[in-house]
């Protein structure tokens, strides 16, 4: 196995066993998340517009 792989399966079994025990925190970092994606997302737009605008 390759150190990426590895890398993978502890995330993926942190991800699970922090749902298993704790679904409140699980779902507070799924917002978490999504907001940062949100916000992300938003500071893109706002920069594609500045952009269009001529960097005005």
């Amino acid at each position: 196995m390759t150190a990426r792989k590895i890398a993978v399966w502890v995330l993926v079994v942190f991800v699970l066993y922090v749902i298993i025990t704790d679904p409140a925190r699980a779902a507070d970092y799924v917002q978490i998340g999504f907001e940062g994606i949100s916000d992300a997302a938003k500071a893109i737009g706002d920069f594609m517009t500045w952009v269009a605008n001529g960097g005005k």
